[in-house]
């Protein structure tokens, strides 16, 4: 069996390694042209019901905890005047909650977990065709080619493979504007004592401005806005995201101010809720292939809990992989959809005009529901 994974994110890496320790040899095809070709983003808080228990399938937990962060937990959430409306503070050194990792740092974690030549750099899918006799030819930019018996789509919102099972695509549900502070203990050690060593969050009417702290000493910022508030393009520019949030305590906006380079805006998307496909022989999806959220918290973890039951089903019988796909998707479009609707709902509390207040509320203890992260998946 050729196994081929196209997508080196989170999820592909981390079915690529389960699959290594069963046995089972997969190829990861990757589009970027090394491992650090481009920043990975922020820090991504592990759940251990999901992201935790599949790096414990990895056989990764020692090392994930020599890496994550448990103070990393720490979280306030406060007014656009500066006044604190909610602060959580873990339990140092505990690991039994949702200790935030790099996302750079777990990426890294999986990759070196891998045998050389597991990952193929520099190979961006632009096709994946049936072939006659079953599997798939794979074509990628630049004219290189390669085949496949079973072909796993980990490649994210725009999933070229997705488009062998359904014809639904990604809606846009808001725009996020990032910002990076470089080096903020020595450049603003204001900032710094401000986020702390967790997630700030600043809820105003219908925005967030947010604010968490990476190990290597940078802050990352992330604006949230609703689809129809703003041009992405006319945020590029510092004075339009500012004036944005006029008013505003002016030791929350120097979190615009003291960013490292022009603002950087994007649209975010999500699948609608429920989206399932029809079975197909050899083939399937994982992660924001399969189900892109709102970026409140889910997506990293079910992505990487999405390859550790995939990997299981195949490991159960490397010789009916059709078999382990279909005992895989049922599974798991039973475990999406209640979170894919609860992850909906907690994006549009977040960004409606009393989300201060509904905020308040979803903090008080009574954590039903996952608790939303600042964190872009």
């Amino acid at each position: 069996m050729h196994l081929a994974i196209v997508g080196g994110g989170l999820g592909g890496l981390t079915l690529a390694r389960i699959l290594h320790l069963h046995g089972i040899d997969a190829v990861v095809y990757e589009r970027e042209t090394d491992r650090s070709a481009r920043a990975q983003g922020g820090m991504l808080d592990l759940h251990p019901e999901s992201g935790q228990q599949a790096l414990a399938d990895a056989g990764l937990t020692g090392r994930f905890r020599s890496e994550a962060r448990p103070e990393g937990e720490e979280h306030r959430i406060l007014d656009p005047a500066g006044r604190t409306l909610v602060h959580h503070l873990p339990r140092p050194g505990d690991f039994s909650g949702r200790p935030e990792i790099d996302r750079s740092v777990l990426r890294d974690l999986l990759l070196g977990s891998l045998p050389a030549g597991t990952v193929r750099w520099q190979h961006r899918l632009a096709a994946a065709t049936p072939r006659p006799g079953g599997g798939f030819a794979l074509t990628f930019e630049g004219g290189l080619r390669a085949g496949c018996d079973v072909l796993i789509g980990a490649d994210g919102a725009r999933s070229v493979v997705r488009a062998l099972l359904t014809d639904t695509t990604p809606v846009a549900i808001g725009t996020l504007v990032e910002l990076t502070v470089t080096d903020a203990d020595r450049r603003h050690p204001e900032l710094a004592e401000l986020v702390g060593p967790g997630n700030l969050w600043c809820m105003g009417v219908r925005r967030i401005l947010a604010a968490q702290r990476l190990a290597d000493g940078s802050i990352r910022v992330g604006i949230s806005l609703p689809p129809d508030v703003g041009d992405p393009e006319s945020l590029r520019h510092k004075d339009a995201v500012l004036a944005m949030f006029e008013g505003w305590d002016p030791r929350l906006t120097a979190l615009i101010t003291a960013g490292d380079g022009p603002p950087a805006p994007r649209r975010i998307e999500a699948m609608p809720t429920g989206t399932q496909w029809a079975h197909r022989p050899d083939v399937t999806l994982i992660g924001d292939a399969a189900h892109l959220m709102p970026p409140v918290g889910e997506g990293a973890n079910q992505a990487m809990l999405d390859a550790a039951e995939l990997a299981a089903a195949l490991a159960a019988d490397p010789t009916d992989p059709d078999s382990a796909i279909r005992t895989y998707e049922d599974a798991m479009f039973a475990r999406i959809l209640p979170i894919a609707e609860m992850s909906a709902r907690i994006q549009a509390m977040m960004l409606s005009p009393t989300a201060a207040a509904d905020i308040v509320r979803f903090f008080t203890p009574r954590a039903a529901e996952p608790t939303p992260d600042a964190s872009v998946d």
